[in-house]
């Protein structure tokens, strides 16, 4: 069986429109053909920008977490510090298509994303996964990583729109804060139990 031999279940995407673009998002309403021949409308997607998520622990093996107020569940959640990888238009949504789409590359995102949340910096990085973040409805990445031995060199440098606090926690306060469900973030659960294997 080859497993790439998927022309069968491909859709054809016959009529988009954007419902908002704008800087902060690309939100469509898309009608499809099904390998059938059969149509379905509305099918909604949207495009966000890239983002990095770094499980990062201190020289003493704490990790770094972060606390904020999370509007999807409209709760504060624990998490690792993550954030977008910055774009050269200044766009937070990627181009669908586009190869040419970030100032930065995924690395320098995790570092600088990791000073700006904690004010920590570490010399000792690994590339985790880079995977879909929603591929049902959304087209952009997440970029998982692990820093080792991160130091604090400075204050945190938060966007205006972050408002946050910076935790320490053990790996034991981790697994039972994912085992409650209080560890609110997938892409973080994800990242955390690739880290546990590599």
């Amino acid at each position: 069986m080859n497993i790439n031999d998927d022309k069968d279940l491909i859709w054809q995407e016959i009529e988009t429109e954007h419902l908002i673009q704008n800087e902060w998002i690309d939100l469509r309403k898309s009608k499809y053909k099904f390998p059938d021949g059969s149509e379905f409308e509305p099918y909604y997607s949207y495009s966000r920008r890239d983002y990095v998520v770094i499980v990062a622990s201190d020289e003493d093996g704490n990790y770094l977490c972060v606390r904020q107020f999370r509007q999807g569940i409209k709760q504060v959640t624990t998490e690792f510090p993550a954030g977008g990888i910055e774009r050269r238009d200044g766009r937070e949504y990627r181009d669908a298509g586009s190869s040419e789409i970030s100032a930065e590359d995924a690395l320098e995102a995790a570092k600088r994303e990791l000073r700006e949340e904690t004010g920590y910096e570490s010399d000792e990085w690994r590339h985790l996964l880079t995977v879909p973040s929603n591929a049902t409805i959304a087209d952009n990445y997440a970029h998982l990583f692990v820093a080792r031995n991160c130091r604090k060199v400075s204050g945190l440098s938060l966007d205006r729109t972050e408002f946050l606090k910076v935790i320490k926690l053990s790996a034991s306060d981790i697994e039972s804060l994912i085992a409650s469900g209080g560890f609110q973030q997938a892409m973080h659960v994800a990242a955390w139990l690739l880290a546990l294997r590599r």
